[in-house]
């Protein structure tokens, strides 16, 4: 080697030796997308990832409004045994001809989102953190169910499932369940092929009521979204009203039960928690409030109460960066999200937002006295239609126009999913309250729509925009700080 290459390679060796302790030491946020079924987990990080990485318009997002944010890219995954979320194959779908929304979250995945930047903060230059790993776990709304059963037993299981069902918002599915369930004594001896009929029942209970009300909020999850766990043993159990204070007797169809539930809370969902909840520094809580509002005041209160049961299971608190070098997590910001914005006129949002508090107040108390930060928003992180003005005689309506989805109805008018229509949505009430009294008619209607095509690069290496509602200010609420 000649002399004269010493000094370059002495640089190189220096600079590889840098990166090597930078990659050693690069902090890495680990980002939870939450949300009950249908509420756009998949399209919210689809979203995310391609506003990133494809310089999408994100105006109010500090790094990018400050140009500080030199490059995103995808990066492979932290857990080699979690599968990686398909963001090539729902993009597929978004860039269709025509467009169709993404197939929903059907097992646990998760995604690395690189990130470089130019820090403002003095420690972390000192430090040569100039990158964040931004890990983002996605994973099936009906799980989220599941966290609620980490501090009830079976009994105060079987009371509240029993309870809910009585509240009538389920209707027909309700009333069956409720009578066979009303003839199971509880004292008999244990039989598989009573636990087996028992078990199907109550799932057909279960989704027959999420798809007539629109909106999952009833659990077992994994009865709705069993996985690899079909025909398992952990999902043939149901519940059964005991008597007050009546013991379980050894050897009952009661103890069978009680005996499965525990299984399931112990081997699927303490382990569920242990490795993804407990693992979380930020959280979004995705709330398809709309869909809510189209099954009316019951509906309404229903979510209220799920919201506020599974919150009980994160771990809100202080938190920093250098936490996350040592493993410590906590979750420290906490967004509440009402999607579907697009969905309403713009001076609706306000208001969309405003009954989100309402519905997440009990949640974000607790989150809030834990030390965590919380806040409510109105996006839409895909945006399907766009906003006009319709005169009617005298009268201007703020209206929406966009494609609703084949089979999708307003009044008496059924669509086929090919024409584009402006509708009026209503107004959403002044006073957020009024949504959970079913003497308040809301007047209001929220198709689905079909999502706005994404167009490839162009030649010059241009990407043509990604439009959205608020999902900038989403990411400068979740991650700007860290970007600082």
């Amino acid at each position: 080697m000649a002399a004269r290459d010493l000094p370059q390679t002495l640089t190189d060796s220096l600079a590889e030796a840098g990166q090597r302790v930078a990659d050693l030491f690069t902090p890495s946020l680990r980002l939870g997308v939450t949300g009950l079924s249908r509420a756009g987990k998949t399209v919210f990080i689809t979203a995310l990832i391609r506003n990133l990485t494809q310089g999408g318009r994100l105006p109010f997002f500090t790094p990018v409004a400050e140009r500080r944010l030199a490059s995103a890219h995808l990066d492979p995954q932290p857990d080699d045994h979690v599968p990686r979320f398909d963001y090539e194959g729902h993009i597929g779908a978004l860039s269709a001809d025509p467009p169709d929304w993404p197939e929903s979250t059907r097992r646990i995945s998760e995604v690395r989102v690189a990130l470089t930047f130019e820090s403002a903060h003095p420690l972390r230059r000192a430090l040569g953190l100039r990158r964040l790993n931004l890990d983002i776990v996605d994973y099936p709304g009906e799980w989220l169910l599941d966290l609620a059963l980490l501090d009830l037993s079976y009994d105060a299981w079987s009371r509240d499932a029993l309870e809910r069902a009585r509240l009538g918002v389920q209707g027909e599915p309700a009333r069956d369940w409720l009578a066979y369930a009303g003839a199971i004594d509880p004292s008999a001896p244990e039989d598989e092929q009573v636990a087996l009929d028992g078990a199907r029942r109550f799932t057909h209970y279960l989704q027959e009521t999420r798809r007539q009300s629109k909106v999952a909020t009833l659990g077992p999850g994994r009865f709705l979204m069993p996985g690899e766990l079909e025909g398992s043993p952990l999902l043939t159990f149901f519940p059964i009203e005991l008597p007050d204070g009546a013991a379980i007797e050894r050897g009952s169809l009661a103890a069978m039960m009680a005996r499965r539930y525990d299984s399931y809370v112990q081997h699927v969902v303490r382990p569920f928690f242990r490795d993804h909840f407990s693992r979380l520094d930020r959280q979004i809580v995705l709330v398809d409030v709309l869909g809510a509002l189209n099954g009316g005041a019951d509906a309404i209160r229903e979510l209220e109460r799920t919201l506020s049961s599974v919150m009980t299971a994160f771990r809100p608190g202080l938190a920093s960066w250098l936490q996350s070098l040592i493993g410590a997590r906590r979750i420290d910001r906490l967004l509440f999200a009402a999607t579907k914005a697009d969905h309403v006129h713009h001076t609706s949002h306000d208001r969309l937002e405003r009954i989100l508090a309402l519905l997440t107040e009990r949640a974000a108390a607790r989150s809030s006295g834990a030390g965590a930060e919380t806040r409510v928003m109105a996006l839409a992180a895909l945006r399907a239609t766009r906003e006009a003005e319709v005169r009617e005689g005298r009268t201007t309506l703020p209206c929406i126009v966009g494609v609703p989805l084949p089979g999708e109805t307003v009044g008496a008018e059924r669509f086929d999913g090919k024409r584009e229509v402006a509708l009026f949505p209503g107004d959403l009430p002044e006073d957020p309250a009024a949504v959970f009294s079913g003497d308040v008619s809301l007047g209001v209607t929220f198709p689905r729509f079909r999502p706005a095509r994404l167009l490839p690069v162009t030649g010059a290496g241009e990407t043509p925009a990604a439009p959205h509602v608020r999902l900038d200010r989403a990411l400068d609420y979740l991650i700007g700080d860290w970007l600082a």
